[in-house]
């Protein structure tokens, strides 16, 4: 066993810019010194020797002049100094110093302090030796009778691990501890002796169980605890023993701890599928989630809920508690709402969509003009989400949802308005019998809306859907209203030249005289006296947008107004009506134009919306049938198929997902009887407990033995030449936020190699947590180093170094071999996700740092170089199957990733097959990424630059 890897158990921080102090100086402190300068020598002899340093001739100067004080901080530094001082020659055989020590540890075990007395005992935890141990056996035992339950803890802990390692020192140690357990009444020794019962004798610790079952809610909490360890672990080896125990675990979700409640609702679930058992689990964690206030908590059990409802045969209970599980969107934290409303929403069913939209309304009313917190907005966006996910699947609900989110269109935030807009839209068109509520609704809150965008989906679906004479004459008016007077241009001017005439009046009317309330008299300016400009007045909403230079609105205005007069002629007979209606509409069109024409718009109209509106006066011109069938049929047509598209690739995503979760059994599986599997088969579920360990370890190598294409040998980097005199080879293991790096050592040389160092530095977003420590490699002799880096975020990380080392007998300086580098690669940190086109579209906007990468590949076929890049980059392509499909010579696409740490990650694909230079030509185009941090979006474009091109196998 190498010295990197012996067993320590106590870590110390050392400075490392002192100076290491010399053996004699350290041997005269801790001779003559007094008490405190022999703890500061101690201290020192302690770091010396974790660095590697041996310091053979101070051990019995420690035993003479240290080991018989009394002081309680020198104690405390003994038992530290003899956990990491060798205490074997170089043969194996104990040092004939250590029975000193033996000795004065067994006084130190029946030390009156029981401070003393139960360090002692944890130190002998650690200790490894058992011709150490032996003389001291009596006295450990003598310590579960000690009055001070510390002591009793620490003995129980200590005959354990002494059991555990050396059983022939205490054979008879779990009947001991039962007999112990059965008597004791402190929380803390208990569990320690029940601990030590589950893992050393099973079946005492049952019967011991067994007696006290009906006092288990009376336990305290950390006995609680290891109780449903063991009731699992039992469970779980033995199913026939499930009968007995899960009464137990029922009365344990009553208990008043969270972790005991947490653990004993998660073993439930493993041990019963009974509807029951299901049911109190997840009321269980529903409580847990209420309750506890940390939101990472909350998240996590939110996580074991979700877990639950993937189980086909569990969701049907998870649905009856639909309205508790919506208890919890009274917590702030945005995204355990987000996750509940998730839930909620997978849940619901015909039998409880009613009160689960009652509750979502009342939420959506009480975010109404609330601003003191910063995520209501979201907040907002997500109720209207679900709201809108509930109409489309429940079509009864959406007559009383509309009316409630139609008040919304004239909110502040833009976000949750267009959310709003899109559902009505998607409403309208699908439920015909909604349509008269909806255009009253929107006639209603159409003078409010305050966003130009908004206003321009509002138009349109008016424009759209208002289908009789009332309706087009109320649109007209609301359009009248909100352009103000017209012609534009020339009331502009007007109001312009009305501002003038104050100010000129002011220079010929004299100064007024007021009397103040002192009787004196104050002079007042006409001047000032004059009202407010006209241009700090309200003007109506679309006359604002128009002279802000918005001119896209008016396109968009142009087209609604023929659709609707199209329409009024079809409706009305009489030609006088017909033709004042288009030629009002007209007048609409031509007095914008003249606007966007004039200097009056912060800016000009641009030519494209010219064209439209010019298109739309010609259409109303000439009124012809086909124009009337463009306006008024193919653009619903086209709305339709969008939303037939959508519909239909969310029920194919619902699909996939009801298949992934269906257990299907193929005609020839085995079948397997309990009654008839052998014990060691029967580990039909892994153990929950062993998992979690493994996971919080960071040793998840299940996955690694099934797939040999990841095994290790894929992440082993070699370090230096086989011609070297050190080899060195590193095996990366990324483990989500650190990375350990194994590094095989081997010296190829005939010569002892001293003080042997691995010395390594990062580049990028990375940082050394320690030094790996100094080594001694024998001729031939090979080692491994461990070192960890932390990870702070996602751009390529770059880890290089070197080894030095000295030869033993040479007089030269330290030899150096430098490393090879270490690429850290991003995608172990990135992983796919998704979000909707408008949060793309406003991240695009924000994000500052971007990439442009030039397509580079030997790929001939579109589709294949967007799965390539999807496959080596690790995102997820946002743009519907749909619209990749079918083959025009031309793509685009957006792709979307999320870090671990939270960082997101965009790429927009603009590729074209060249045509011209025949069909064997590669794809050419650009990859445009873009991403918050300058890190990700060069580190990502590096990825896609390295692996662009296909490489045959």
């Amino acid at each position: 066993m190498t010295a990197a890897e012996n067993v320590c158990y106590t870590l110390i921080n050392v400075p490392m810019d002192s100076e290491p102090p010399s053996e004699i100086s350290l041997k005269n402190d801790l001779e003559k010194g007094d008490v405190k300068l022999k703890t500061e020598a101690l201290k020192k002899v302690i770091i010396m020797i974790l660095n590697g340093e041996k310091l053979p001739g101070l051990l019995m100067t420690i035993i003479r002049f240290v080991l018989p004080l009394q002081d309680h901080t020198i104690k405390k530094l003994l038992l530290v100094f003899w956990e990491i001082v060798p205490k074997t020659t170089p043969d194996g055989r104990l040092l004939q110093e250590m029975i000193l020590v033996c000795d004065a540890y067994r006084k130190d075990l029946q030390h009156p302090n029981e401070f003393i007395r139960g360090s002692t005992l944890r130190f002998l935890c650690k200790l490894k030796e058992a011709e150490l141990l032996e003389p001291l056996m009596p006295a450990i035992r003598a310590c579960l009778e000690h009055r001070h339950s510390y002591v009793r803890r620490n003995a129980v802990l200590a005959i354990y691990t002494i059991y555990r390692n050396f059983e022939h020192l205490i054979p008879d140690a779990p009947e001991l501890i039962h007999d112990f357990l059965v008597n004791e009444k402190d929380a803390s020794c208990k569990r320690n002796a029940f601990m030590m019962l589950i893992h050393a004798d099973q079946d005492r610790a049952l019967d011991y169980l067994s007696t006290c079952i009906d006092q288990v809610q009376t336990f305290g909490d950390i006995l609680q605890l290891v109780i449903v360890e063991l009731i699992y672990k039992v469970c779980h080896a033995n199913p026939s023993e499930r009968a007995r125990f899960i009464r137990c675990i029922y009365n344990l979700l009553q208990s008043s701890s969270p972790a005991v409640k947490y653990e004993a609702a998660g073993t439930l679930v493993t041990l019963s599928s009974a509807p029951t058992a299901i049911k109190a689990a997840a009321q269980c964690y529903i409580d847990l989630i209420i309750k506890e206030s940390d939101n990472n908590v909350k998240l996590i059990v939110l996580d074991r809920l979700i877990e639950l409802k993937e189980h086909p045969s569990h969701e049907r209970v998870l649905q009856d508690l639909v309205m508790d599980i919506l208890r919890v969107l009274s917590t702030p934290d945005l995204e355990v709402r987000k996750k509940t409303l998730q839930l909620a929403l997978d849940l619901v069913s015909s039998r409880n969509v009613e009160e689960l939209v009652i509750v979502l309304k009342k939420e959506v009313i009480k975010t109404n003009n609330v601003t003191e917190h910063e995520d209501t907005d979201k907040y907002r966006q997500l109720l209207v989400r679900t709201l809108h996910s509930c109409s489309v699947r429940f079509p009864d609900m959406a007559a009383n949802v509309i009316p409630v989110l139609m008040e919304f269109l004239s909110d502040n935030n833009e976000a949750a308005a267009a959310d709003v807009l899109e559902f009505v839209r998607e409403a309208i068109q699908r439920f015909d019998n909604l349509r008269p509520l909806i255009v009253e609704k929107m006639l209603e809150v159409f003078h409010a809306i305050k966003s130009v965008k908004i206003y321009r989906g509002a138009l349109w679906i008016l424009g759209e859907y208002c289908s009789t004479k009332e309706d087009i004459q109320s649109v007209m008016t609301e359009v009248r209203r909100s352009l103000g007077e017209i012609p534009i241009v020339e009331s502009e001017i007007k109001k312009e030249a009305g501002e003038l005439k104050p100010e000129e009046e002011v220079t010929v009317g004299p100064a007024q005289k007021l009397v103040t309330e002192m009787g004196t008299y104050a002079t007042q300016s006409a001047l000032s006296s004059s009202r407010p400009t006209k241009k700090e007045e309200d003007r109506p909403p679309l006359r604002g947008f128009l002279l802000d230079g918005d001119f896209f609105v008016a396109a968009s205005l142009a087209t609604t107004l023929t659709k609707i007069a199209l329409r009024y002629v079809s409706l009305v007979q009489e030609k006088k009506r017909q033709n004042s209606f288009i030629a009002e509409a007209m007048l609409l069109m031509a007095t914008i134009l003249h606007l966007g024409k004039s200097s009056l718009p912060k800016k000009p109209i641009t030519d494209d919306d010219v064209d439209r509106i010019s298109l739309c006066l010609k259409v109303l011109s000439e009124c012809s049938p086909l124009m009337n069938d463009i306006f008024n049929k193919e653009c619903r047509q086209s709305l339709s198929q969008m939303l037939s598209a959508k519909l239909e690739e969310e029920k194919l995503s619902q699909k996939k997902e009801s298949e992934k979760r269906n257990v299907t059994v193929q005609p020839d599986d085995p079948i397997s009887f309990m009654q008839l599997t052998a014990k060691n088969e029967m580990s039909s579920k892994e153990d929950q407990f062993q998992l979690s360990l493994l996971a919080a370890m960071g040793n998840t190598q299940r996955k690694e033995a099934a797939d040999p294409l990841a095994s290790k040998l894929n992440k082993v980097t070699q370090l230096t030449g086989f011609s070297d005199p050190v080899y060195a080879e590193a095996y990366v293991h990324v483990n989500q936020y650190d990375i350990v790096l194994d590094v095989l050592v081997v010296n190829q040389t005939s010569d002892t190699l001293q003080n042997c160092t691995l010395e390594l530095a990062t580049l990028g977003d990375l940082k050394l947590v320690e030094k790996p420590s100094p080594l001694t490699l024998a001729p031939h002799d090979f080692a491994n180093i461990k070192a960890n880096v932390k990870v702070a975020s996602t751009e390529n990380g770059i880890i290089f170094g070197n080894i030095v080392y000295d030869v033993s007998g040479a007089a030269s300086d330290r030899n150096c071999v430098v490393l090879s580098d270490i690429h850290i690669d991003i995608m172990d940190y990135i992983q796919p996700a998704s979000c909707t086109d408008a949060e793309f579209r406003q991240m695009w906007a924000e994000f500052e740092w971007e990439n442009k990468v030039t397509v580079n590949t030997n790929i001939i076929d579109l589709n294949e170089y967007l799965q390539h890049i999807l496959k080596s980059t690790n995102m997820k392509c946002l743009t519907p199957e749909k619209a990749l499909s079918g083959y025009c010579g031309f793509m685009a696409a957006n792709l979307y990733a999320r870090s671990i740490f939270g960082e997101d990650a965009l790429a927009n694909v603009s590729i074209e097959k060249p045509i011209h230079l025949g069909p064997d030509a590669p794809v050419t185009g650009h990859i445009r990424i873009r991403a918050k941090s300058q890190g990700m979006a060069l580190s990502l474009g590096d990825k896609i630059n390295l692996s662009q091109k296909k490489t045959s196998l």
